[in-house]
């Protein structure tokens, strides 16, 4: 993973994520699990990216 591609897709999930909380009317608990899972789910994908999170071999994100 270079760090090219994992800066261009932290700030497409960051803007994704700040267009659905501004734009799409949600309750807040609802934009609050969204949020929790999404952050969730980069935080694994970077660690499995990375070869901190050797557990995660069989999952593929991407190419």
């Amino acid at each position: 993973m270079s760090l090219v591609n994992l800066v261009v897709t932290l700030v497409v999930v960051g803007v994704l994520l700040w267009v659905v909380n501004t734009y799409i009317p949600m309750d807040r608990k609802i934009k609050s699990i969204l949020n929790v899972v999404v952050v969730i789910f980069v935080i694994l994908w970077i660690l499995s990216g990375t070869g901190l999170l050797s557990g995660l071999n069989g999952v593929r994100v991407g190419g």
